[in-house]
């Protein structure tokens, strides 16, 4: 039996009267037939709900019963609850009895092979926990407790949740059922799992009753901070309010579709006197309980209050409802009433459209139409399933499971100046709504709940997450055996990025962009390579240019001292063209500063080939020339006929050919080209000439070292032939700085990459051009500028 009197439930009756009463005044809606009802009261219970339920279809009512219908009652409106309803559909199953509930939510219900009789005007449960997931998931909520009072509405709600939640990354940090009798024992059990999680926010799917219990828990336990969200069952509960509003303030929750008004409605509720309710036990219960008076022969047997129902006074009979407040005659929430009104509204509009019916034309076989006023339960389910029709304005019609099109009022609990509880409408869930537009939201009226029961309200909602949210630049890594909520924030790898909050895998950049410092952005790659317009680029330019002017400068003293004894005895026509040919190795660094392309690269490392072998050929053959003379002033010797100018000028000729053939090769086969290297430093473009074939590049600088070699193993064996001023010493020094370079070199180079490689190529190229220049020219120079009495044949031929 019940624990307390409902007053709502009180309101559903008397709504469905009014809605009877309505129609039957109307001359629009079935005007040949009256309807009936017989009422009976379920007390929440299977087998007294059952029993009731029996009793109707079998048409016999209990003595005293009001009953308008003189035929057996065939429609049942009601239960209130899933479970109650699903027992009434499986044992009256045979009978094709159709029921039409108000208020049972619960999806299974809308298994028609296995409830073929079954509508209601209670939107399924399958709406509302899409609406619930979509509204957590909108406030970022991934991390929710789940609750629920053992019953199939829970059940089934939690299980929906839990599989609709998954697609929108929300978790269920717990999910608990309690009895629908909480005892200390299931109280303790069910606060210890709230207090133990982190998850501030919890949805509890239960009824009022099962509420109080547990808020009466928590209240005793201080455990504050709590984001409730109500399911429909207890959205628009406002006794709760009474107790434990400091708990509830902010709580959410979908409520389903109100009724501005019901005309005559109020009315008809505060109609009530005390002469017309001693035949109806439900208002002897209600105008007892509400009055805390005694009705004289009242037909009431139950009592609820804290007082011996004994010791109550007798009411005066002067009681009237407009004089208090009670939830009963409450009717600026009429949202369970108005599914009732909708209910006999459906039935109504059922018999009208069979009243319609034309024979030839029905539904049934051959045509047939059924009888209004002797029809079989079946055939009245067939025109309700396809009933379409307005009430109060709205249009009410169901899909294939006899299902309402759900519509739910968000509705956000906030306390009144006054103290009061102000059901407020926060927005709205319409499961008609395009996908992504079913639910909307205004924040900006949504008043929070806070940690201390003594401040009213917050600026914002509360966090209820397991792991917080990973930034952009970081990924998602799953904890392992956690639920998908629960993970570590990993930054994104080298290359990588994520622009985006939460992101599940980063993104690599192009080959051309690299990721930024909080690499959330793909940005252009820093492009190396040595330019004209940095420090390092200018200095080389600076040097080479002045090699080459050194290098044009001793070309100029050399020639204006051309009839001169020392120059003419060093071979002069040599000299000069090492002169050139060093000019042209200063000039050949400027080919490696800039940015490279392909036809640059095609021609600076043949042009550094070249002019090397050009300068070690004029060495090698100057070099052979002073072994030739000290050979040709032995008596008898004739070699000089062998070396004269011509063959000096074939040796080079010959040294430089076999270069110039290989870098052909070379450029034949696998030429250099310009070539973006990332392999180096991943956040850098270097911008540098390949080599194309390694074999080539190596190649080049072998010839190089063969010709140096053979000059220095010539010139170290004529370094001590007797002769005033000996070229050949000179011409050692000089392969020996070449050698110190250029064996420098190759391990920096193989080490280095990017300009460096670069800058260090051209160090190699001046510091061995400036070696030959300075050990060859630099004493020669010195000697006919500032010592010129020194160049004299005299001088030059006393030993």
């Amino acid at each position: 039996m019940y624990k307390y009197f409902s007053s709502r439930a009180l309101r559903w009756i008397q709504t469905m009267t009014f809605a009877i009463k309505e129609i039957n005044q109307r001359s629009d809606l079935l005007p040949q037939l009256k309807l009936g009802f017989h009422i009976r009261d379920s007390c929440d219970d299977i087998p007294v709900s059952l029993r009731a339920s029996l009793l109707l279809v079998n048409g016999q009512p209990e003595t005293g019963s009001r009953a308008e219908s003189v035929n057996r009652d065939k429609v049942i409106i009601g239960d209130a609850g899933s479970g109650v309803s699903m027992a009434l559909l499986r044992s009256l199953g045979s009978f094709h009895i159709p029921l039409v509930s108000y208020f049972a939510s619960c999806s299974c219900l809308s298994n028609q092979r296995e409830f073929p009789t079954f509508m209601r005007t209670m939107p399924s449960d399958a709406f509302q926990i899409r609406a619930l997931v979509r509204l957590v998931s909108y406030f970022r909520w991934t991390w929710v407790g789940v609750i629920g009072v053992e019953s199939d509405y829970a059940r089934f709600a939690i299980q929906l949740f839990l599989q609709e939640s998954v697609q929108y990354s929300v978790c269920a940090a717990y999910t608990h059922f309690y009895p629908v009798a909480l005892s200390q024992q299931a109280l303790d059990e069910l606060m210890d799992v709230i207090q133990m999680t982190s998850a501030k926010v919890i949805i509890n799917f239960s009824s009022e009753s099962e509420m109080q219990g547990i808020l009466r828990e928590i209240k005793r336990r201080n455990i504050t901070g709590l984001q409730w969200i109500a399911s429909e069952a207890w959205a628009t509960a406002t006794l709760l309010w009474e107790k434990f509003g400091d708990l509830l303030t902010g709580t959410l929750g979908f409520a389903i579709r109100k009724a501005d008004a019901i005309p005559g409605l109020k009315e008809h509720l505060a109609s009530l006197r005390p002469a017309y309710i001693h035949e109806s036990a439900f208002l002897a219960e209600f105008w007892e309980e509400t009055f805390n008076c005694r009705l004289n022969g009242s037909v009431n047997s139950h009592s609820h209050g804290v007082h011996n129902y004994l010791d109550r006074l007798p009411c005066k009979g002067t009681e009237n409802l407009e004089d208090i407040y009670s939830p009963y005659s409450d009717v600026t929430q009429l949202r369970v009433s108005y599914n009732v009104y909708k209910a006999v509204y459906l039935v109504a509009h059922a018999l009208q459209d069979m009243s319609n019916c034309k024979a030839g034309k029905g539904p049934f076989p051959k045509g047939t139409c059924a009888d209004p006023k002797n029809f079989k339960p079946w055939q009245l389910i067939h025109y309700m399933r396809c009933a379409n029709f307005s009430a109060l304005g709205a249009k009410v019609n169901f899909d294939q499971n006899g299902d309402p099109i759900a519509y739910y009022d968000l509705l956000n609990w906030q306390r009144s100046p006054e103290g009061s509880l102000h059901l407020v409408k926060v927005g709205f869930y319409d499961a008609s709504s395009p996908a992504g537009h079913s639910l909307v939201i205004n924040e900006s009226v949504i008043q929070w709940p806070v940690g201390k029961q003594w401040l009213n309200f917050a600026s914002q909602a509360s966090r209820s997450v397991c792991s917080d949210s990973c930034p952009p630049g970081s990924r998602i890594a799953r904890r392992k055996g956690k639920p998908i909520c629960c993970f570590d924030c990993v930054p994104c790898a080298e290359g990588e990025v994520s622009n985006k909050t939460d992101s599940l895998e980063c993104s690599r950049c192009s080959d051309d962009t690299w990721p930024n410092k909080a690499r959330d952005l793909c940005i252009q790659k820093t492009i190396e390579y040595l330019s004209y317009y940095e420090l390092m680029g200018m200095v080389l330019c600076a040097v080479s240019l002045f090699g080459a002017c050194v290098s044009l400068s001793i070309l100029a003293i050399f020639f204006t001292y051309k009839d001169t004894p020392l120059v003419r005895a060093n071979n002069m026509e040599l000299s000069f063209l090492l002169l050139v040919f060093l000019a042209i190795c200063f000039l050949v660094g400027l080919l490696f500063i800039g940015e490279p392309s392909d036809w640059l690269c095609r021609i600076r490392y043949p042009a550094f080939g070249i002019s090397f072998a050009l300068c070690i050929s004029c060495l090698l053959a100057k070099t052979v020339v002073v072994l030739m003379a000290f050979r040709s002033t032995l008596p008898g010797s004739n070699v000089m006929k062998w070396f004269g100018p011509n063959q000096q000028r074939a040796s080079v000729l010959l040294g430089t050919v076999v270069q110039v053939i290989i870098c052909l090769i070379w450029l034949l086969t696998s030429p250099p080209r310009a070539n973006n290297n990332t392999d180096y430093h991943s956040a850098t473009i270097i911008m540098e000439c390949a080599t194309g074939s390694e074999a080539g590049f190596w190649c080049v600088l072998g010839y190089i070292s063969i010709l140096a070699c053979m000059c220095f193993l010539m010139a170290f064996l004529a370094r001590k032939l007797p002769d005033k001023f000996n070229e050949a010493k000179f011409i050692t020094f000089s392969m020996l700085i070449f050698f110190a370079v250029w064996i420098t070199f190759i391990p920096v180079y193989v080490s280095t990459a990017g300009k460096y490689t670069v800058a260090v190529h051209i160090f190699a190229i001046l510091a061995s051009a400036f070696g030959l220049i300075f050990c060859i020219f630099a004493p020669k120079c010195y000697i006919i500028i500032l010592k010129p009495e020194k160049n004299s044949k005299k001088n030059m031929i006393n030993r």
